[in-house]
């Protein structure tokens, strides 16, 4: 197989900002979440931002975990749309040097996406999202090839917001199963559960091998409450199943057997791109011959430290010898 993971989701540029929980409040924007913004009000922010810290870098939750992936020293690819604008040469130009495929060509008109990341003291990460024309990714844009010489698809649970992302995600994984490819789908925020309730669950008894989400995304799936009581209920449907703790770790599910992960101790700063990168750790692990428990070790790692640091990307990869020393 030519690639570990074809991935299909929102292709952003991340724009992470520290700031005061007095500036959040005077934006008006609710703490914790992802609000869907139009070009100006992502402006406006931008122009409010003046002064403060910022980081910049290709992103999207499928793009983060891809390139996660890449970071690993995985073998990746990538369907995910920008713009003919230098942000969208930015985004290509940042997946591309990590060594991951993406050959979707850009728009020709229209703004590249961007993912404004407000990140107060509290290490909680506020998501403001322009899609741009990441909105216009289309079952054109999947790549038939790419999916057949693949070990898993993924996709991202935001692509159901739009029509044409979403009939693009289902071509994706569409194509896996007509080339017996296996494929993950991550829920990506609580909210969309109980817009796409039927969609994602159709999902997950249907064509899903690996679910990924946190516990409050599987408390609203299930209706339980006891983690361990999630899992099951929803192993019940999908083969393998990553559900995370935040810092208690990771409950995965596989061949029946519940496999507790670890929490790793840290100091949080920015929780941006824990997830995604948790996903990149397991996805790396199950496609290059490690044990489900390795790979859950290694994603607990991974999550830790990329919450100890500003953005979704990791500044300091995990060496071969680090994940030798990991898994031994």
């Amino acid at each position: 197989m030519q690639y570990d993971v074809y991935g299909v989701g929102n292709a952003l540029v991340d724009i992470q900002a520290r700031i005061s929980d007095a500036t959040l409040e005077k934006l008006g924007y609710a703490k914790g979440i992802m609000t869907l913004v139009d070009e100006e009000a992502q402006q406006k922010v931008l122009g409010e931002l003046d002064g403060a810290p910022l980081s910049q870098c290709a992103g999207g939750s499928a793009a983060n975990t891809i390139l996660g992936i890449a970071d690993f020293g995985g073998k990746a690819a990538y369907a995910g749309k920008v713009g003919s604008d230098m942000l969208g040469e930015f985004d290509l130009a940042d997946m591309r040097k990590l060594g991951v495929t993406i050959e979707v060509p850009p728009a020709a008109e229209g703004q590249t996406g961007t993912c404004v990341v407000l990140i107060t003291d509290d290490a909680q990460r506020t998501m403001l999202t322009n899609l741009g024309v990441s909105a216009t990714l289309s079952v054109e844009d999947i790549n038939e090839e790419h999916i057949k010489q693949s070990k898993y698809v993924y996709v991202e649970g935001y692509l159901f917001t739009g029509e044409t992302q979403k009939k693009a995600a289902y071509r994706a994984i569409e194509l896996a199963k007509k080339h017996n490819v296996k494929v993950a789908f991550t829920v990506s925020d609580p909210f969309l559960i109980n817009l796409f309730r039927d969609e994602f669950q159709q999902l997950i008894e249907g064509p899903v091998d690996l679910l990924f989400c946190n516990l409050e995304e599987a408390r609203s799936l299930t209706g339980e409450h006891d983690a361990v009581d999630c899992a099951h209920v929803i192993h019940h449907h999908v083969p393998n199943l990553a559900l995370t703790l935040g810092g208690d770790g990771s409950i995965l599910m596989h061949e029946g057997k519940v496999i507790p992960i670890e929490g790793v101790e840290t100091d949080a700063i920015d929780t941006t791109g824990a997830g995604d990168m948790y996903a990149a750790g397991i996805l790396y692990g199950i496609t290059n011959g490690l044990t489900w428990h390795q790979a859950g070790h290694l994603a607990s790692h991974a999550a830790a430290r990329i919450v100890s640091q500003l953005g979704a990307r990791l500044k300091n990869p995990f060496t071969e010898d680090e994940i030798k020393e990991l898994l031994s």
